[in-house]
């Protein structure tokens, strides 16, 4: 069978990459570029040609080694996928911290990454580059040895790495929204406080849910309510697999 090239799979990781690469310009230099643009101005500002601009290129050299954004997209997801850690198969810590701690750093890196919770379901063929490849092979590996067999072990990762994009997706777009006020989270839920107070004033639960709230810092807020419902996961991935979990 043929191997394939760029026309039967539209993907950056489907073609052979250049050998021989301009010493001031390369893909590694591009993707770094790119990261830096994403994290200060966000997804909405990224172009062939912006991004031209700050590498002082032009976008006819950029294609030299990308064909197109779709194909950048695909490595700024892998590259900053890189930055997730997930501990080593024979950790012997167990399965349950070790995907625990895999966990927390995903979500770390999505709000350094923000940009990332917005492209997580446009950039195609992505899950075949070699950052991603990797970390899913060490979280698969965990739920392997904590004993899931043959396709379930798949569905776990699965389940667990939806919960953590979904609360995480939700969280970066709110300290996106912050950033771009120009407030801290502090101030930012002090104005809001007046609308609030308002808003529940004839639900004495919610009421008495807001108060305490006001009371703590909101950082801290979002941290223990992550780990909450990642444990809440993890308890019942244990219950899965009976006695041994």
């Amino acid at each position: 069978m043929p191997a394939p090239d760029d026309q039967s799979i539209p993907s950056v990781w489907a073609r052979p990459r250049k050998q021989r690469e301009q010493p001031t310009l390369s893909r590694d230099s591009i993707v770094t570029e790119t990261i830096r643009l994403l994290d200060a101005e966000g997804v909405e500002n990224l172009s062939m040609r912006r991004l031209g601009q700050r590498l002082n290129a032009g976008a006819t050299s950029l294609y030299r080694h990308v064909a197109n954004k779709d194909e950048l997209i695909e490595l700024v997801v892998d590259e900053v996928y890189g930055e997730v850690r997930v501990p080593d198969p024979d950790d012997p810590a167990g399965w349950r911290a070790a995907i625990a701690e895999g966990a927390h750093s995903l979500r770390a890196m999505i709000l350094r990454h923000p940009w990332v919770a917005a492209v997580l379901g446009q950039v195609g063929l992505a899950s075949l580059g070699p950052n991603l490849m990797r970390q899913s092979s060490r979280m698969l590996a965990h739920f392997s040895q904590a004993g899931f067999q043959g396709g379930e072990a798949g569905q776990a990762m699965d389940t667990l790495i939806a919960y953590v994009i979904g609360m995480t997706t939700s969280e970066a777009a709110y300290l996106s929204m912050i950033a771009r006020s120009g407030k801290t989270e502090q101030e930012w839920i002090a104005g809001l406080r007046p609308l609030t107070e308002q808003a529940v004033r004839d639900e004495p639960m919610l009421t008495d849910l807001y108060a305490a709230m006001q009371e703590e810092d909101p950082a801290k807020t979002r941290d223990a309510n992550f780990g909450y419902g990642l444990e809440r996961v993890l308890d019942g991935l244990a219950v899965r697999l009976g006695p041994q979990g």
